[in-house]
């Protein structure tokens, strides 16, 4: 357990406390926690997800920008429906996207894990655009994510991140529940307004 570790790991916390408050300060969090692990992660051969971080900082801009132009009630940033057959689908392509990456560490890589490191930097990519859209279903699939984390870090004694990949799972039910309360809220706001 290193100090950038403990850095690292209190930085993702507040970045993922103020996405579920759905504030904006949540994309400055999140991009010094994505510099800071894509370090982290490098040093310990993961490389799947050293690159995933560089995707999570494009990502970043793009939810910043999408959810600073967005539609806001309330001064709330607004939750937006997402169709089963487009989750469908994009986990799909994620799980393709995922295998190839696989391959490719494996083959061309000394990677720990490639394939599941490979695999969870896809969903955790596709999770990561879907709280850009400001869908309900990037909690869901968050949860599911992160507890594969858990065990990959604790495989890789990053026992400190494994605890923060825990925390992240309870994290996203909160998130996931406290988004329901407020898409619920917005449903009734609009039906009232209509």
């Amino acid at each position: 357990m290193s100090g950038l570790e403990i850095f690292a790991v209190i930085i993702s916390v507040i970045g993922v406390a103020l996405t579920i408050k759905r504030n904006m300060w949540c994309w400055w969090f999140n991009f010094l926690a994505f510099v800071l692990y894509a370090y982290l992660f490098y040093t310990f051969k993961l490389y799947g997800e050293t690159i995933l971080q560089f995707f999570f900082m494009v990502v970043n801009f793009y939810g910043f920008y999408h959810w600073l132009k967005g539609k806001q009630q309330d001064h709330d940033i607004r939750i937006e429906p997402i169709k089963t057959s487009t989750v469908i689908w994009q986990m799909l392509l994620a799980a393709l996207a995922g295998l190839a990456f696989g391959l490719s560490l494996k083959f061309w890589t000394d990677a720990a894990v490639p394939m599941l490191d490979a695999q969870l930097a896809a969903f955790s990519l596709l999770a990561t655009y879907w709280t850009s859209r400001k869908h309900i279903a990037t909690w869901v699939l968050w949860v599911f994510v992160d507890i594969v984390y858990v065990g990959m870090f604790i495989y890789k004694d990053l026992f400190l991140t494994a605890g923060l990949y825990a925390a992240f799972v309870g994290l996203a039910a909160f998130g996931w529940s406290q988004w329901i309360q407020v898409q619920k809220k917005q449903q009734l706001a609009g039906t009232e307004a209509a």
